[in-house]
Formats: structure tokens, sequence, C-alpha cells
């Protein structure tokens, strides 16, 4: 697993399929999202190796690409698990992940995709998180509800440190644009537009090279230049 330090305190996780952050906290560390199935041991390896205890696991979103792992590490380190109710059916096993709406120019890379993609374990949800919802971690960490991806697609802002973890919703491949895959792509477009609109230096995506200069910015003009 490739780990990168995007600023002090903060890592970027990269597992064979997927990304993670570690955020740490003097030796407490939030691990928001998880790789796909497998990502643990490397994950569990990391957090001996930095020597800090995983306090939380934070799910952005219920796709196998982000909650992949997230059953193994709550066996592995006791970490509860915190996502949205709109996704809690889904990490937990007791729905399937609904299907998103195509466009055309997605299809032939969704179905690229999707064959390399482990189905995730079930996971227990040990709290659920909303809107307006702010977690001990980065000196006070608020969740801001940001549906079109998933029905339960989260962010994370931490206004202190002015860093933003955006999911899905967002990424960042050279230039900033609206994430794949989306069940309601006007909703995501309008979840985008609200995640621009925030106080952001750092940005931290779910797909993506993380921004660490005047990421605000970048996200505003790329929001700029969204249909809906």
């Amino acid at each position: 697993m490739d780990v990168d330090l995007v600023v002090p305190g903060l890592y970027h996780l990269r597992p064979d399929f997927g990304q993670a952050y570690l955020w740490l906290d003097g030796r407490s560390a939030t691990l928001i999202d998880t790789g796909t199935v497998g990502s643990g041991p490397a994950i569990t390896a990391l957090l001996t190796e930095l020597d800090v205890e995983l306090d939380r696991i934070v799910l952005t979103h219920g796709h196998e690409d982000h909650v992949g792992s997230a059953a193994e590490l709550r066996a592995a380190t006791g970490a509860p698990v915190l996502a949205h109710a709109g996704d809690v059916a889904v990490i937990q096993g007791e729905q399937p992940r609904p299907d998103p709406v195509l466009l055309d120019w997605e299809r032939p890379l969704f179905d690229s995709i999707t064959p390399n993609v482990p189905p995730h374990p079930p996971c227990p949800v040990d709290q659920e998180i909303a809107e307006g919802d702010v977690l001990d971690f980065g000196g006070g960490a608020r969740v801001l509800s940001i549906p079109g991806h998933t029905d339960g697609s989260i962010a994370i802002h931490l206004s202190r440190s002015r860093t933003l973890f955006t999911g899905d919703t967002i990424a960042h491949f050279g230039e900033v644009v609206l994430g794949t895959f989306n069940l309601d792509r006007a909703q995501a477009v309008e979840s985008f537009r609200r995640l621009a609109e925030l106080d952001t230096e750092v940005a931290c995506f779910g797909h993506g090279e993380p921004i660490t200069r005047n990421a605000g910015a970048e996200l505003r003009a790329a929001a700029a230049k969204l249909n809906d």
C-alpha cells in the first residue's frame, strides 16, 4: 500500500484499489474510508508503524471501494464505524447497492471497472451521522450531507485547518471534476456547488490526488463550469 503525507498529520492511503485518508490528533487516529476488502492488514500495519490508536472509521458512502475493509478493521481495532443513514442498509449488507444512472460515456468505464471491485463484507454501523453533526477530531469535524453520488454520501469539513474530504462527489485527475457513477446527477451537481462554497485550503477526494493549497478556488472554478 502506498502512503503519502498530504500535510502534517494527514496521510493519503492507496491500497490496491480505492483510497483512504488517515487523520492524526496526537496518538488518536481517524480513518476516512477503507479501500476494498483485503486492505485491512496494510492499514493496521501503518497504525502500528505510526504508533497510533484508531478511534473511529468514517465512511463517506457505501460503495465497495470505500467500505470494503471496514468490517476487518472494525474487528481488528475495535474502532466504531460511522456512516450516514442513507447508506447504512447497503453497508450492513441488508440491501444491494443501487445501480447508478450512467451517462453514455460512463457505461464502458463502469463496465470495465466493476468486475475488478470485489463485494464488501457486511459491516455493522455503530453510529449513524447526519447533516450538522460535529465529530471529535481535527478540532471539530462537521458532517455535510451531500446526496447524489449515493443517498447517504457525506463530506467532512475541518474548519480549523480548512480541510475538506469530498468522498466521490468531486474527483481530481489533473482537473477538478464531478465524480462519476451517480445515482442522481442533478443532486450531485448541487452537492458539488455546496462544497465549493466552503472555506477550503486542502481538499481530499475519493479518487485523484489531494490539493494542498488554495483548494477552494479550484473547486469554485470547476463548479462554475458544471451543467445541471
